[in-house]
């Protein structure tokens, strides 16, 4: 194995390299009167200028130049001009050791400066451990210690030694980091910690391995067993505020080794890593457990009462011909009433002789059972599956703690009684119960009999924790995810000094009745000329309609030239298989190299087999069949690069590297700038165990699945993808992507569909510096809400809704400057909050000031929308790009029917990623050969305008192999390095 490095090539050249653009070679290598009469004292014109170009570089950098080493032209350049010396006179000075080291010796002196000695390197030491004690990054570290010898006006020594300082400075941080999660700890809970990675006869399995395994597809028995590793986990006595006392970042650090790390390998460490490893996994996997446990309730009890609905839907269905003899015989009896009203005879009698009254008593109970039946209630419902629930509701709520906003909550009283009657044993609830946590209706339901039933009582109850834990309303012990919402936002005196020091960052002003004047005289004027050009029929594309504004559909702007060169363009890419086209886009780009080790921080050492690995994620192939289809390459390599290479944070640089190199080439600027994008949900159904996982959607059909929500720039490139519930409201994730990523790409203004629309999405927006452009269906029924009376604008009466509540924004502006600053900062997931407000029965004063904020945005939004048709075709463009792009995944995501088959989130996360690299590599691939394709048709005379190709996409695939025996081994020649284009009739060359 090599020499481990702490810093790889180009982040060396940034800390220790000479800089030698215009700005740089100005700052620094600029002389004055005092450095050129130095030069001057030098005899020769190659001293002088020697001389000139050691005394910048070690003011510049704070080193020497090393032996051999010739700074760049430029700056030699530069400096001899000043000198008025001809550059050539350097070749010189460089052969010339002795007289570069007296001059070296001479300048140290000059710049206040010495070498580096043991007190230096010793602090050096010092500042690399406190920098390594935030994480593992070596590029901080390497920052630390070289401002460590910068302030002590030492000369920085070799690359070599800093790394060496670094390396040793690492392992102090981890050791340290180790000693301050164990060093309390009592000699039995060591050997339980010991205890975890060996097999347990009674499980056949590691404790370990068991509480990493814990189920999540929604089921009784599931729940009952992440509450028995919940309990397990408490048992060990390991103290969850031990995480306090490691920075967050070392903290996560240690997590993903743990996570990475089978039991087999971390018997193999040393006692303090293998322990203080098991700490951080104990206490990661007790705050999981419990947020899987709370999640899984939800689910459990949404199904209940969903399965309630459906019970009551099937009935209605199976009582179809029974309700239509009712209806028959009610019809029978009006036309009978009728009669006897018409003829003045005796309606009883009338009654009696044409329809039966016999029939009329006879058909009662049937109505009766009717009736009954459609008007059930649907906790009644419910109830006739508590058998169900029973299985889990002893176990969860003995397991579980609840903390709730209010004093005296009779929720958790509630629960509090439901507690002490399973650990009693007692069936029957007492007769005075907590009951002002309940609905009027569902405490009538409870109480029909007299006594309170216990049955109808404790769905109920659950069913409103359900509610309130979703809103965080009540949160958990123990928990990460369900805290309030307090504890999930920038903490309060941080967010206070960015407000007084004006450094929020925000796109709204620190003053709410700024804003609002300045948004409200926008509004007033943007209405009135709406109205204006409404009435004169001066709306491009849209006509006012007995009062409604109507949008006419714009027609497709594709011109047919476009259609004939894109099929021209097709058939001269190279043909490729998938294996090969992955290898030389990571030769373009590097984005293999993001792979990171999850603790040395190497890159693959197996480049086949890391490709291989994302190749299995994104055709849903998996590793074992990819090692089966594959030539070269064994299971056990593709797994091993997955277990210590592929993480989230690697897949996502892995991503921006290949996202940035297709952003940065010149032809995708003909599809955009880069400062728009679109953001769309693609279904993947879920089969084998992934099927009790996923949720239903009757949108997509009745079979269970998944959804990718992905993130697209205007110029073909992904930048996000989250894999979602297909049951979940798109709008809540549509701000993620936009702050989840890590590329160069600076989205101004999003386009969605309906799907991803909602008035606080609209509200967050503005605090986030950015533009929400939604393609609304049936804008026409959707209102403004505006800041004036709505006869202020009469030609507009019928779209004018709810007056703004000015009142409750100015109320809580602080509350929503803190909110935004909190996303911006990436301290929280907008999707987090946002789901937050959208399972709040009742909002708070919060959730309902951001809606009034995104009333207003939606109002300013669809004013512009009827006003300007270059918006509705850019989001009409930007949302084709989304859908086309939509089948190039679907494509490639082609194994096992294109179906989810993995049970876990992080194995679904997995797939999406690999999916949006590979997807994202044929992009880059297809734009780079439409490029040289298009630069070979100039060069034979063919007039190609920008305005036709923006319309050609890189989203081909027919010329690539997707499918058969995958091999990485083979050495490709390739001209110039580049495939040959290819043609109906001569092979030709890209030039």
């Amino acid at each position: 194995m090599g020499r481990r490095k702490l810093i790889n090539a180009s982040e060396a050249q940034t800390l220790l390299g000479l800089a030698v653009d215009e700005d740089s070679l100005i700052c620094h290598y600029t002389l004055d009167a005092g450095d050129r009469l130095e030069c001057e004292l030098r005899r020769r014109a190659h001293n002088q200028l020697g001389f000139a170009v050691q005394l910048c570089v070690m003011r510049h950098t704070g080193r020497l130049l090393g032996e051999g080493e010739l700074p760049p032209t430029v700056i030699i350049e530069y400096l001899a001009d000043q000198l008025d010396i001809e550059p050539r006179h350097f070749s010189i000075y460089a052969t010339r050791t002795q007289t570069r080291f007296d001059h070296s010796r001479y300048l140290t002196e000059y710049l206040g400066l010495h070498l580096a000695n043991k007190d230096d390197r010793r602090a050096a030491l010092v500042a690399a451990t406190d920098a390594a004690a935030s994480g593992d990054k070596g590029l901080p570290i390497a920052e630390a210690i070289i401002k460590a010898f910068r302030d002590r006006c030492a000369l920085l020594p070799s690359q070599h030694s800093i790394e060496k300082i670094g390396i040793a400075g690492r392992a102090l941080a981890r050791r340290r980091a180790e000693a301050g999660l164990i060093s309390d700890l009592a000699p039995e809970t060591l050997e339980a910690l010991d205890d975890l990675l060996a097999v347990d006869p009674v499980i056949g399995q590691t404790r370990f391995h068991w509480l990493n395994s814990a189920p999540e597809a929604p089921g009784a028995l599931n729940l009952v067993g992440l509450t028995e590793r919940v309990i397990f986990l408490r048992s060990l006595a390991i103290n969850p505020r031990l995480q306090a006392r490691i920075p967050s970042g070392r903290w996560d650090q240690m997590v993903r080794e743990g996570n990475a790390t089978p039991a087999w390998l971390a018997n193999d460490f040393t006692a303090s890593r293998r322990r203080a490893t098991m700490v951080a996994q104990v206490i990661k996997l007790g705050q999981k457990l419990t947020d899987d446990a709370m999640t899984m309730l939800i689910k459990l009890i949404g199904r209940l009462f969903s399965k309630a609905n459906n019970r009551k839907k099937q009935r209605h269905m199976n009582t179809r011909a029974e309700t239509a003899k009712a209806l028959q015989l009610f019809l029978d009896t009006i036309v009978a009433l009728q009669a006897a009203n018409d003829s003045g005879e005796d309606a009883i009698d009338t009654l009696n002789r044409q329809v039966g009254w016999y029939r009329l008593l006879q058909i009662k109970p049937g109505l009766e059972a009717i009736v009954e039946s459609s008007s059930a209630s649907p906790l009644a419902l419910a109830a006739e599956q508590y058998g169900n629930l029973r299985k889990y509701a002893a176990a969860f709520l003995q397991t579980f703690s609840f903390q709730s906003r209010r004093r005296h909550d009779p929720l958790l009283a509630a629960i509090a009684v439901l507690r002490s009657l399973y650990a009693e044993g007692r069936r029957v609830l007492p007769e005075r119960v907590p009951v002002a946590h309940l609905a009027k209706s569902d405490r009538k339901l409870i109480f029909e009999k007299g006594k309170p039933d216990r049955r109808l009582y404790e769905i109920a109850t659950l069913a409103l924790l359900r509610d309130r834990l979703r809103s965080r309303d009540v949160w958990v012990e123990g928990s990460r995810a369900y805290r309030p919402i307090d504890e999930h936002l920038m903490p309060k005196p941080a967010f206070v000094a960015l407000k007084e020091e004006d450094r929020l960052g925000l796109g709204v002003q620190r003053d709410g009745r700024v804003w609002l004047n300045e948004v409200q005289q926008m509004m007033d004027f943007n209405l009135k000329r709406l109205a204006y050009r409404a009435r004169n029929g001066k709306l491009e594309g849209v006509r006012l309609d007995a009062g409604t504004l109507i949008v006419t559909p714009h027609a497709r702007d594709v011109p047919a030239a476009a259609e004939d060169l894109n099929a021209e363009i097709s058939e001269m890419y190279p043909l490729v298989e998938i294996p090969d086209l992955l290898r030389e886009v990571h030769e373009w780009t590097g984005f293999a190299d993001q792979f990171t080790h999850v603790r040395t921080g190497d890159v693959p050492q197996n480049l086949s087999a890391m490709l291989a690995g994302v190749l299995a994620d994104g055709t849903n192939l998996g590793p074992k069949r990819m090692a089966g289809a594959s030539k070269g390459i064994s299971a056990h390599q593709i797994g091993w690069m997955r277990t210590f290479h592929a993480r989230s944070e690697t897949y996502r640089a892995a991503q921006a590297c290949v996202t940035d190199a297709h952003t940065l080439h010149p032809h995708s600027r003909l599809w955009g700038d880069g400062t728009t994008a679109s953001s769309d949900g693609q279904f993947f159904r879920a089969s084998d165990r992934a099927a009790k996982r996923g949720d239903i959607n009757l949108h997509y059909g009745s079979e269970p699945g998944t959804k990718f929500y992905s993130g697209l720039s205007d110029q073909y490139g992904y930048f996000s993808i989250l894999p979602i519930s297909p049951t979940e409201s798109e709008a809540v994730y549509v701000l993620d992507g936009l702050f989840d990523h890590d590329t160069i790409l600076e989205i101004e203004e999003l386009f969605t569909d309906t799907g991803g629309a909602s008035d606080q999405v609209f509200g967050l927006f503005p605090f986030v510096g950015k533009r929400f452009a939604p393609r609304l269906r049936n804008i026409k029924d959707r209102k403004f809400h505006t800041f004036e009376r709505a006869d202020t604008y009469p030609a507009l009466a019928n779209h004018i809704g709810t007056p703004i509540n000015i009142t409750l924004i100015l109320e809580n502006w602080d509350d929503l400057l803190h909110l935004g600053a909190s996303v911006s900062t990436r301290v929280v997931a907008p999707s987090t909050i946002l789901k937050m407000f959208a399972t709040s029965s009742k909002a708070n004063d919060l959730a309902k000031a951001l809606r009034e904020i995104g009333r207003i945005e939606r109002t300013l939004f669809m004013i512009e929308w009827y006003s300007s048709q270059s918006l509705r075709r850019r989001c009409q463009a930007g949302l084709n790009k989304g859908e086309a792009a939509h089948k190039l995944k679907r494509a490639v995501f082609f194994h096992e029917r294109g179906e989810i088959r993995d049970r876990s989130y992080d194995s679904q996360a997995f797939r999406a990623s690999g999916l949006n690299l590979v997807v994202s590599a044929i992009v880059h691939w297809n734009t780079v050969y439409l490029s040289r394709a298009v630069a070979h048709l100039r060069q034979q005379g063919r007039n190609i305008p920008d305005d036709v190709l923006k319309h050609i996409s890189p989203l081909s695939w027919e010329h690539i192999n997707l499918t058969g025996i995958y091999s990485w081994d083979t050495e490709q020649q390739i001209h110039e390095g580049f495939r040959t284009l290819r043609s109906t009739g001569n092979i030709l060359r890209a030039a």
